[in-house]
């Protein structure tokens, strides 16, 4: 909140155990509601001509409901900070001196019940913080030996065995020990339907085994894992102001001196020139009209709301500037390998020369390839039967790699960048059947060409429909040839591809576009995330370079996410614009009409704060899951491995 909407201060959260109390159990709303109670209990023992009565239950509510800002307002005058809290009391106190303790009691109560509705409102936004934290258990059971003991979670370290049952949580982030299992990591990734993770793989803090036992060795200690690393980026995006935050604070934080200086402009003119009462009178009237507190909490309620929310179903948004461009965003630029397509690519054919089998240029590729982080390495180092050691590896990003194995010298890599000679007819075919094609080398001669095949992402045609249903423009980018890539966007229905890209290649690509944000997997994309108005990297759990190169990151795969994720951030700008132009509007209107005399204090103090709590309520709706109709069966996480394809071509004189 900015330091003009005096009562709270600045938006710090110095924690995020929010604790959730019954209404009726909570002090900071029941004094309102008490200052309140008695507001009216004078206002009506004044109808039955009580005068006296009357008198002690307006001061009774006055000084209740003070109690709960004008402390806070008089600390912070005293380091030099003025704010909306000390424009009440000094409205309040001008009041009582003028007679008019009825309408003082009133100011007293509204604005600290408007504080208190702000306070739960900024909780309620924040309560996201703690349900992802909630996603992991208080305590774990570990082995240690032949014996199993149960410790708190707080106090698991990278490598303790960790025992979960059917049901139970994963306390940290860890690689799986026992046999293939189902998961579900819906509360952390949004995505509906368990999956199948195998032997050795990784499971992120806050899945459910569903089906069997299942025992982790721990990759990350109990406290500082993929989790806490979601919950530290969302509590430092809301935090962190975006454009429409700092407009706001250039508007509030000179308005309140400003409007100190108006109301005593107003006051000593008026009484030169006039009655002094009437016009000291409209001059706290104006002070009160002119108060930026519903301006203040505008936007940062807003933006809180809204990344809390977005958390909730897997899209991680890392500061409130990212949030507001986002919903500026009018065209995207898809990688393919791995966002697009499932990222879990298989070797599906391999042509070769005379007198080289298939098993022998598989092991040759695999040799170089074992040094590579590229889902396309991966899948020819699993395909070959046996890895044989290579010796001064080199890779050249977008092209490929190459070094030495038993004496001999390798390179594989892009058509593009190794000529396949005589097997070129043979990469043409593979690539026509939509395959990527990789050519080796083995001392300089076109030895093989391996097709590797990275099936479209189930989800992606419908995600690429909705999107253009938003009015969103929708750009392939990728490094693969162009045959491949037309293929694979035949299937999404996506016309605009841009192919056989390097890294710099999809860099002026995006530079290219208006409004962009890019969506890759967050390393290989890193340069053309970093560049584009929004960088998007999915399927991270928190991975630290995915998340560094990008403005948001998915936690889990399913790619319908992301016209959910456009539609979330734009309902949010439409919230921020709403509340920015009611706070607005409610200053302008208020001032003349107190000014003139039209308005009463008690009448201008009743619409600031309703209009405040208008601001409020509008502010949480950006919290509210969007929901948008994407035509699909179940939600397929793109996690759930298949077997490798057994039957390759090999091509043979």
């Amino acid at each position: 909140m900015s330091s003009a909407c005096g009562c709270g201060g600045d938006i710090v959260m110095e924690g995020i155990d929010v604790k959730t109390v019954p209404w009726w159990r909570d002090i900071e709303i029941l004094v309102p509601l008490t200052s309140g109670l008695l507001l009216v209990a004078g206002f009506i023992t004044g109808l039955l001509g009580y005068e006296t009565a009357e008198q002690v239950l307006y001061w009774a509510s006055l000084i209740i409901g003070a109690a709960t800002f004008v402390p806070d307002a008089l600390k912070r005058l005293t380091k030099g900070k003025i704010g909306v809290a000390l424009l009440m009391t000094i409205s309040a106190v001008g009041a009582v001196i003028l007679g008019y303790v009825g309408e003082a009691a009133a100011l007293a109560f509204l604005f600290s019940i408007a504080e208190a509705l702000e306070e739960k409102a900024m909780a309620k936004a924040q309560g996201s913080l703690r349900a992802l934290l909630d996603l992991t258990p208080d305590q774990a059971t570990i082995r240690r030996g032949d014996t199993t003991i149960t410790i708190p979670t707080s106090e698991l370290t990278v490598g303790d065995h960790i025992l979960i049952r059917p049901g139970e949580r994963v306390p940290t982030d860890g690689t799986l020990i026992t046999s293939r299992t189902d998961i579900d990591t819906s509360a952390i990734t949004g995505e509906s339907m368990p999956f199948t993770i195998e032997q050795g793989e990784h499971i992120s803090a806050g899945s459910i085994a569903t089906t069997t036992p299942l025992e982790i060795q721990a990759t990350a200690p109990g406290t500082d894992n993929s989790l806490t690393t979601i919950v530290s980026l969302v509590q430092g995006a809301q935090n962190e102001r975006g454009e429409r935050a700092r407009i706001a604070d250039r508007i509030a934080t000179p308005l309140v001196p400003g409007v100190l200086v108006l109301a005593a402009l107003i006051a000593v003119i008026g009484s030169l020139v006039g009655d002094p009462e009437l016009w000291i009178t409209r001059a706290l009237t104006v002070l009160v009209a002119a108060s930026p507190c519903a301006l203040a909490i505008a936007v940062p309620l807003t933006v809180i709301a809204a990344v809390g929310g977005a958390s909730k179903y897997g899209v991680i948004i890392k500061s409130g500037a990212a949030f507001e461009r986002f919903g500026t965003i009018r065209h995207i630029a898809i990688d393919k390998t791995g966002t697009l397509t499932r990222g879990k690519p298989q070797v599906a054919a391999v042509r070769s020369v005379p007198n080289v089998s298939m098993d022998v240029a598989l092991e040759w590729a695999a040799a170089l390839e074992q040094h590579s982080s590229h889902p396309i390495a991966a899948a020819i180092t699993t395909a070959a039967p046996v890895v044989p050691t290579a010796t001064d590896v080199t890779e050249q990003a977008g092209h490929g790699i190459e070094g030495w194995v038993d004496g001999d010298r390798i390179a594989i890599g892009s058509p593009r960048w190794l000529s396949p000679g005589p097997l070129s007819a043979d990469t043409t075919e593979l690539e026509e059947n939509g395959m990527t094609t990789v050519v080796l080398h083995v001392n300089d001669e076109p030895t093989a060409v391996i097709g590797v095949r990275d099936e479209l992402r189930e989800g992606a045609a419908d995600a690429v429909a909705a999107l253009k249903k938003q009015g969103i423009g929708i750009t392939m980018l990728t490094g693969d040839n162009a045959r491949t890539a037309n293929a694979i966007a035949a299937q999404a229905d996506i016309t605009d591809v841009r192919a056989e890209l390097r890294p710099e290649d999809k860099v002026a690509a995006v530079q290219a576009l208006n409004h962009v944000a890019m969506i890759g997997d967050g390393i290989n994309d890193a340069p053309a995330l970093a560049v584009a108005d929004i960088g998007i990297a999915m399927g991270v759990g928190g991975a630290d370079v995915a998340i560094e190169s990008a403005d948001i990151a998915f936690t889990g795969t399913d790619i319908r996410l992301l016209p959910r994720a456009f539609a979330h951030a734009r309902r949010g700008r439409r919230i921020m614009n709403q509340n920015l132009a009611v706070s607005l509007a409610l200053i302008v209107l208020l001032l003349p009409l107190s000014f003139f005399g039209v308005m009463s204090l008690a009448a201008v103090v009743l619409a600031h704060e309703l209009t405040e709590v208008l601001v409020i309520l509008n502010g949480l709706r950006a919290s509210r899951q969007p929901h948008i109709h994407i035509h699909a069966g179940n939600v397929h996480t793109g996690h759930t491995h298949s077997s490798r394809a057994d039957s390759h071509e090999v091509g043979a004189a």
